[in-house]
């Protein structure tokens, strides 16, 4: 089992109830996307499989460890073998795309190695290599602020791929990006999960790039799991409760089904 949480419950300090009572398991080299309403608790779910936020009540299991019963250090060694691709990458502004993607084994690397990794990037080859498999190898060089949100979130990624960690999760990973490029980015980051048995777990507002490219979506509303099905599973019926009273219309499946005919990677 590489992921478990059992009656993990999420509180937030303002009173706020992010999640409650999730019971989920997701084995070693699934893949498995998260859909659901906007403050749905979604990145909520994906912070604490991160071991990032503390759960109010339940239990975490990460990695066959339970992060909260460790110590921070044993717990940080954890999170090196986690890796995470958020909606907003934080990268400093003037920072080079290479150093932003090569960051990705800072955890794994000795002090000296990441500080001489700032001034003289140890691994441009293996920079470049990600970088081209999200068509973003001409801007190796360039500075993060000299970029768009889709090429930020794509360097994003690739500092992902470079960690090369056994467990991936992604917030929202494609957000600012075409139809096409997120797409096409989305079908990259299955590859390499399917290729290495990494587990990997997204948060999409897309349900049409989810059915597309994970076999298992979960259904989250109002900080509970309302279906866990495989994608073939998932109908119109299934969306329509899922996103029920929202001021959008839910997502239609002959969309999903008609327009864009994505195999699954």
């Amino acid at each position: 089992m590489s992921l478990r949480l059992s009656g993990a419950s999420l509180q937030h300090g303002n009173g706020v109830h992010a999640l409650r009572g999730v019971d989920l398991s997701i084995d070693a080299g699934e893949r498995v996307a998260i859909i659901g309403p906007s403050g749905a608790g979604k990145s909520s779910l994906l912070g604490l499989l991160a071991s990032a936020l503390m759960p109010s009540a339940g239990a975490v299991e990460v990695l066959g460890q339970q992060p909260w019963q460790l110590s921070a250090r044993a717990r940080q060694r954890l999170r090196t073998r986690i890796g995470l691709v958020h909606q907003a990458p934080p990268l400093p502004p003037r920072q080079r795309v290479v150093t932003a993607v090569l960051a990705g084994k800072l955890g794994q690397w000795g002090l000296g190695r990441s500080l001489l990794n700032l001034l003289h990037p140890s691994d441009i080859p293996g920079a470049r290599e990600v970088l081209a498999r999200l068509d973003l190898t001409d801007k190796l060089f360039a500075q993060c602020q000299q970029l768009s949100g889709g090429q930020l979130q794509r360097v994003g990624i690739a500092r992902a791929l470079y960690q090369d960690p056994e467990l991936l999760l992604a917030d929202e990973p494609v957000s600012a990006m075409d139809p096409v490029l997120a797409d096409h980015c989305l079908n990259v980051l299955c590859r390499h999960a399917e290729a290495r048995g990494v587990t990997l777990v997204a948060s999409l507002h897309a349900v049409d790039l989810a059915l597309a490219h994970f076999p298992r979506i979960v259904g989250v509303r109002e900080g509970h799991i309302v279906f866990d099905r495989p994608a073939a599973e998932v109908d119109q019926a299934l969306l329509d409760a899922l996103y029920a009273n929202e001021q959008l219309v839910s997502p239609q499946m002959p969309a999903v089904t008609l327009s864009l005919q994505i195999p699954r990677c």
